[in-house]
């Protein structure tokens, strides 16, 4: 009878030891954590387009993106090197999923300023989210001289404006695919004829070949009726190439600006003709709030 009191009581134990082991891992979390979603994209721009990445909060990304003229220029203006276009950014995260962004272009010399907000973000474990999904705005003032300086001119002729809904996933370790839905609103165009509103439809893609090196592409149809007479969809393609705090892109795209009223409603190039810019990203980071 006591050896089986005693057994009783052992047994109790052994149970009452286990479920305190189960409580305690429960406690720890391993089983209740959110795993996120990293680095689907490298950087917080895909070429031209806006990642479902974000600057992290605190971190200051400091931009020079650069395209050089046609390749089928030919030899006289060496394939287009001897031309170029430029423009210098800052983008800042305010939090991880909150960013703002600042910069200036030669071309057109155009000011923009953006805000991005990540309202979705990819997860697994005890949040399972299959996507991210963030909200774009941006404007953008023209500042080149009026083409008739003599009759009244509006400082709100000069002002455009994108509204972008970007959604993407990571697929796998090696494939990471994106849409942004995209309006674009022009106060002034060059004739009544065109559309003040441009509506189009973004696609994005990386497909990782190396650790360090991934292949991007970038294709935005712009919707039936839509695009002005000389303007076509932009199309992109390039590598992104990551050296510690840096991150090099290398890419060939038919679009000369660098913002989005540009590349995606003012697109001049045809891709398949030759109409190629070689061009560059380069993103060096500063963390200055932890």
């Amino acid at each position: 009878m006591k050896k089986y009191i005693i057994l009783c009581f052992l047994a109790l134990f052994l149970y009452d030891e286990s479920i305190a082991q189960d409580d305690l891992l429960s406690l720890l979390g391993e089983e209740e954590t959110i795993d996120f979603a990293t680095a689907s994209f490298k950087a917080n721009r895909v070429i031209n387009l806006h990642s479902i990445e974000n600057t992290a909060g605190g971190v200051l990304d400091f931009k020079i993106s650069h395209r050089f003229g046609f390749l089928n220029q030919g030899l006289s203006n060496f394939f287009g090197l001897d031309q170029s276009t430029i423009r210098i950014g800052l983008d800042y995260g305010l939090s991880d999923n909150l960013m703002i962004g600042l910069g200036r272009s030669s071309f057109e010399k155009t000011v923009d300023g953006f805000l991005k907000y990540r309202f979705l973000r990819q997860s697994s474990g005890k949040k399972n989210m299959p996507i991210t999904a963030a909200l774009f705005a941006s404007a953008a003032i023209k500042t080149t001289p009026f083409q008739n300086p003599d009759r009244e001119n509006y400082f709100s002729s000069r002002l455009y404006y994108t509204y972008q809904l970007i959604v993407g996933r990571k697929f796998s370790d090696n494939v990471s695919f994106q849409i942004s839905p995209t309006l674009v609103h022009r106060n002034l165009v060059r004739v009544s004829t065109e559309a003040n509103d441009v509506m189009a439809m973004a696609f994005a893609g990386r497909v990782k070949l190396t650790k360090r090196v991934a292949l991007n592409s970038e294709y935005i149809y712009v919707l039936p009726d839509q695009l002005a007479p000389g303007f076509r969809n932009s199309f992109s393609i390039g590598f992104d190439i990551e050296t510690g705090g840096h991150v090099f892109q290398l890419h060939f795209s038919n679009s000369t600006s660098m913002i989005e009223k540009g590349f995606v409603a003012e697109t001049a190039g045809n891709f398949f003709d030759g109409d190629i810019h070689f061009g560059f990203n380069i993103s060096r980071v500063f963390t200055l709030k932890k």
